[in-house]
């Protein structure tokens, strides 16, 4: 049975991404910072549950030792993901107040929680016979679509959220290189109505997850290095 972990999964795209896979078979982890919240998140669904702060080396390698213990860890989906530069009036904080410290946060969750989190369960992976990496990136990433007048992201103002996954991005690329025989790839899920953006998205987390199971169940040959939405390739 395939085993897959999925960070950040005790709520929205998350645990939508996990309720499909159990669906398809898969012994799911509920990868969730609170304990107790992945823990009821797991009972719902019919999955697995394990503690895991992705800005946290410790409780990241315990998570590792967790999943290896019960058998070894086939796919895995980098859910966890924060954006913290919405203001108190619902603005978003642009690059005129942008702070090195909110940058800081935003990367230690968005960029450092994947590296970490990819650090640690590598050797699982490689292990595994058909090795899938699914990181969840955004259409802020793309630098063509935030550099086009006539793009949505063009309007965006902010600045550490679009830098952080045009980082996951390249994180992409670079570990999809590395490691041939595994499919790692960057998936945006679209707008979606999610804690991540206080609900104001303009889909469910049904449409949202669509193309993260799409790739979480990418067979062997299949593409990799990749940089998607449910539609088909997104410029870089």
């Amino acid at each position: 049975m395939t085993a897959t972990l999925i960070t950040g999964a005790n709520k929205g795209l998350g645990f939508e991404t996990a309720r499909r896979l159990v669906a398809e078979g898969h012994t799911v982890y509920v990868g969730s910072r609170d304990a107790e919240r992945g823990r009821r998140a797991a009972e719902r669904l019919g999955a697995r549950a394990v503690q895991l702060d992705v800005t946290d080396d410790a409780s990241v390698a315990a998570a590792a030792k967790t999943v290896e213990a019960d058998g070894g860890l086939d796919v895995l989906v980098n859910n966890a993901g924060i954006a913290i530069e919405w203001g108190p009036d619902d603005g978003v904080i642009g690059a005129g107040e942008l702070t090195a410290d909110l940058m800081r946060r935003t990367f230690d969750t968005n960029v450092f929680g994947v590296v970490r989190v990819l650090h640690a369960f590598l050797p699982l992976l490689r292990r595994s016979p058909d090795p899938v990496v699914v990181n969840v990136s955004s259409n802020l990433a793309s630098l063509t679509r935030a550099s086009d007048p006539g793009s949505r992201a063009y309007a965006y103002p902010g600045v550490a959220y679009p830098a952080s996954k045009t980082a996951v991005n390249m994180i992409t690329v670079q570990y999809a290189k590395a490691f041939p025989t595994m499919r790692i790839n960057a998936v945006e899920p679209g707008f979606t109505q999610t804690d991540l953006n206080r609900n104001t998205g303009l889909q469910t987390v049904e449409e949202g997850a669509e193309i993260i199971v799409r790739m979480a169940l990418v067979g062997p040959g299949g593409p990799t290095g990749h940089y998607v939405d449910a539609n088909g390739h997104i410029p870089w």
